[in-house]
């Protein structure tokens, strides 16, 4: 009879392609998932009867060191105490784009009549969903360009009894009238494409050959291009006092800054993520 505790030591040594103390982190999710083991009962070396049935462990540990995300390999990913589908049409959602979502709940905790808030690029609709579970009284709509981002998003509302209104539609190219017959909104909140293609190289490759590349890289010629198309629309479609909030690459937080500045939004702020670095950019537009 296998234990729980070999069994784990037996996939954490099959994982060559991370270190390893992440892959002890993918080997406690693998076991989570698909046999219902949690740290503990590694800890305490719980027994696995032979007739628990099991994956095939040999082509899991194979795909992950060809560099498949253990996201996809399992389906989803936790965001916000939620567990989101995800596939190699959208980011998996990542922790500081929790602190981004945090920053709204808290900005708009309080029940208000007829609040909209727009996410741009929803992806997976992590933050959007997590908004519309978090926030009941607000009206929360989500675009994405991608149909195969929307019907991921789509599915993980649906999954998790969120009431958001999604479309399809192009920052870049905004198409009107507005989805929804929306006029304007309270608030926006997006995480863009952010990373320049120079960057890639420093990348991993789990990162470059599996996640949607549209929802990832920006030209270096024009780094800030989504941030000044979110500016943009925000001075004519969010209400006065109305707040955006954005994912920043954290190379370019001055800069990102200087576009709503330039755009007269007040109370222009760079806050940091939990590692220390620039990773938002707050703004409110009077």
């Amino acid at each position: 009879m296998t234990s729980a505790r070999q069994l784990y030591l037996s996939i954490v040594k099959g994982i060559k392609v991370y270190p390893e103390k992440e892959a002890q982190a993918i080997t406690f999710m693998l076991l989570e998932h698909y046999m219902r083991l949690r740290n503990i009962d590694v800890l305490v070396d719980r027994p696995v009867p032979e007739t628990s049935a099991q994956p095939d462990w040999e082509s899991i540990i194979s795909r992950l060191n060809n560099n498949e995300p253990v996201q996809h390999i399992i389906g989803s990913t936790e965001f916000c105490g939620l567990e989101f589908r995800v596939s190699s049409s959208v980011l998996i959602p990542r922790p500081e784009t929790e602190e981004l979502v945090r920053m709204v709940t808290r900005d708009y905790a309080e029940p208000d009549k007829n609040i909209s808030i727009l996410d741009i690029g929803t992806g997976s609709g992590c933050i959007a969903i997590v908004l519309a579970r978090f926030l009941p009284h607000v009206s929360v709509h989500a675009w994405d360009v991608s149909d195969e981002a929307l019907a991921v998003a789509k599915e993980n509302a649906r999954q998790l009894i969120a009431d958001v209104n999604f479309a399809k539609q192009d920052m870049l190219n905004v198409t009107f009238p507005l989805p929804g017959n929306i006029i304007q909104f309270d608030c926006l909140v997006s995480n863009p494409p952010y990373v320049t293609y120079s960057e890639a190289e420093h990348m991993r490759p789990n990162v470059l050959r599996f996640e949607p590349h549209e929802a990832l890289f920006v030209e270096d010629s024009d780094p800030l291009l989504f941030y000044k198309a979110i500016a943009d629309f925000g001075t004519h479609y969010l209400k006065p006092a109305g707040k955006c909030y954005v994912e920043i690459n954290e190379h370019f937080g001055a800069e990102t800054r200087q576009v709503f500045e330039d755009r007269n939004y007040k109370n222009v702020e760079i806050l940091r993520d939990i590692n220390g670095k620039d990773r938002f950019v707050r703004a409110i537009w009077e």
